[in-house]
């Protein structure tokens, strides 16, 4: 019958059209990432007012880029035509994690052949670090998965912590050496941020480290959700750090472990970094209780937190421009370092 036939002609056109002009999410081909910068927090608007930790990595990359919304990620993804992104992802490990498995698992993105750079504020202990220090993580601890009991429950002096077994493999991340090494090497000389203000509360420490102009260094990133605080709980960091075989603990800080372990079980984390800037130290001067250094009264604080959020991008941001504009040696894989 000729009604019918021409409606259901009608029909397979209108499908055809909406086929061929779709949704986004199901005509556009995903978005091909080479570089995905992960920051924790924003103090404020992405741009134009007091920077956090995306500020500046949006204003090098993305102000001109739309919000992409991610189901299950607790803010936007922002993509530069490069194939930069860029997220806030959330502050502790429950947040950060569950984000970053959102937008790795988003059809939005093509994560195969993406590096990772977790970036954010910490803290140094001062026999190791000072403010405005830049740090690209060599190995990643999780502080948390173990026992601990108060001090004076074991032997006098003894260590108040004893490792959990069957966590041995989300414990503790090595970063790839290859990866670490190309980092320092693009960016361990760069001239640092400082200010008045941080150069003088260093002063109140009496440790070489502490004293010292910020730099950019390596060493192993300390992930808890608890912020630790005082020399016998730093003391306690370091000894988880060389109980799992890693080297210097050098930043506390709450999301890089629990990123890595996402990271790994989907794609491998042979491509990614942690980056961090020293915002305060893990413990009080000689001359205040570590309750005094947690609660410190107005104008004693350390100075240098807008230095090192700035610092952060600067230093990040040498090794993403490297990775893309040498993308074809990168796209397969971490190059090998040349010979210096």
């Amino acid at each position: 019958m000729l009604v019918p036939k021409m409606l259901q002609v009608a029909a397979t056109a209108a499908i055809s059209l909406m086929v061929s002009a779709g949704s986004p999410a199901l005509a556009d081909e995903p978005i091909k990432v080479k570089v995905l910068i992960g920051a924790m927090f924003e103090i404020g608007e992405n741009t134009g007012d007091r920077a956090g930790e995306f500020q500046h990595w949006y204003e090098r990359y993305f102000s001109q880029s739309k919000p992409i919304p991610v189901k299950g990620a607790l803010s936007p993804v922002y993509c530069n035509d490069d194939g930069v992104c860029g997220s806030v992802l959330g502050m502790g490990k429950v947040a950060s994690s569950s984000s970053i498995q959102a937008i790795i698992l988003s059809p939005q993105f093509d994560m195969s052949e993406a590096y990772f750079i977790v970036s954010g504020v910490a803290g140094t202990p001062p026999e190791r670090g000072t403010i405005a220090d830049v740090s690209w993580a060599t190995w990643l601890v999780d502080y948390d998965l173990g026992h601990r009991w108060a001090p004076e429950e074991g032997e006098p002096g003894a260590p108040t912590f004893m490792p959990r077994k069957g966590y041995e493999k989300v414990r503790l991340f090595q970063l790839n050496p290859d990866l670490v090494g190309w980092a320092m090497q693009l960016t361990g000389k760069i001239n640092l941020k400082d200010s008045e203000s941080a150069r003088s509360y260093r002063m109140r420490y009496p440790q070489e480290a502490a004293q010292r102009a910020p730099a950019v260094k390596t060493g192993t990133h300390m992930t808890g959700d608890t912020f630790f605080h005082g020399p016998g709980m730093s003391a306690q960091a370091q000894y988880i750090a060389k109980l799992y075989g890693a080297d210097d603990y050098l930043i506390t800080e709450m999301e890089a472990a629990a990123i890595a372990q996402v990271v790994q079980r989907t794609l491998g984390d042979h491509r990614l970094l942690s980056l961090r800037g020293a915002v305060n130290f893990d413990q009080g001067n000689p001359n205040e209780t570590t309750l005094e250094h947690l609660d410190p009264a107005p104008g004693q604080t350390a100075g240098g937190f807008a230095e090192t959020v700035d610092n952060i991008a600067a230093v990040g941001s040498r090794m993403v421009d490297h990775i893309v504009a040498h993308w074809p040696e990168w796209q397969k894989g971490v190059p090998p370092l040349p010979r210096q």
